[in-house]
């Protein structure tokens, strides 16, 4: 049986595991290890002991995946961290490209009575500052229906959902051209051959590199 009080480690785990495994497929050990930024044999070890808990599932060769009770624990962590990060932007008047170490921090500190108190001061936001969304007090995630820039077409009008946060670096870039969540775009050209796609956003024309493209998703406007 899982733990009812996870600790720091466990929950940095999970949520990790959690990013990593898309479409029900298992996540390797040295995917994880390379995400995480620690030793293969750390990783080993320590998913073993998420096994052994109930949080995990893991065959030698094959890679781990979560657990139902290992998904709750991810999905209330990954909650409370993006509710952090709202806070920080929202009410502290941080950048979005420094709250990721913040919140963090906070996450694992975090009780329920603190949690629904933060929610609830925020707004019931949906979304963190980058675009992701906050799951639900009951671990419902929003699905994903955003594509990156780089997969748009010339001619076409697009909205920004989301910017992905793995890059510190990426999001202050972004933030400079002033690609946000919510921004209206209009490709008009995309030069793969060079790695560059043409927007314009309102009366300015940029040139968006592929780094920054590829971590800015979006949905076509009708």
């Amino acid at each position: 049986m899982a733990s009812t009080a996870p600790n720091p480690t466990t929950e940095d785990y999970v949520k990790r595991i959690y990013k990593l495994q898309r479409h029900g497929e298992t996540v390797s050990t040295s995917a994880l290890a390379a995400s995480l930024s620690v030793a293969d044999a750390s990783v080993t070890g320590m998913v073993k002991k998420l096994s052994a808990k109930g949080l995990v599932r893991y065959q030698r060769y094959r890679g781990v995946e979560l657990t139902a009770s290992g998904l709750r624990v991810a999905l209330k962590t990954l909650r409370r961290h993006r509710l952090w990060e709202m806070f920080l932007v929202q009410q502290l008047g941080f950048s979005w490209d420094k709250i990721h170490v913040e919140a963090e921090r906070l996450e694992h500190a975090t009780s329920d009575e603190l949690e629904h108190r933060l929610d609830k001061l925020l707004g019931f936001p949906r979304v963190d500052p980058h675009g992701d969304p906050i799951p639900d007090a009951h671990g419902v995630v929003a699905g994903e229906t955003a594509m990156p820039l780089t997969s748009c077409e010339t001619g076409d009008r697009v909205s920004i959902r989301r910017v992905s946060d793995a890059s510190a670096g990426t999001l202050q870039h972004a933030a400079e051209l002033g690609l946000h969540p919510g921004c209206l775009l209009e490709i008009v050209r995309n030069r793969q051959e060079r790695g560059q796609v043409g927007v314009v956003i309102g009366l300015r024309r940029l040139v968006v590199s592929r780094k920054i493209a590829a971590a800015v998703f979006v949905t076509r406007e009708d």
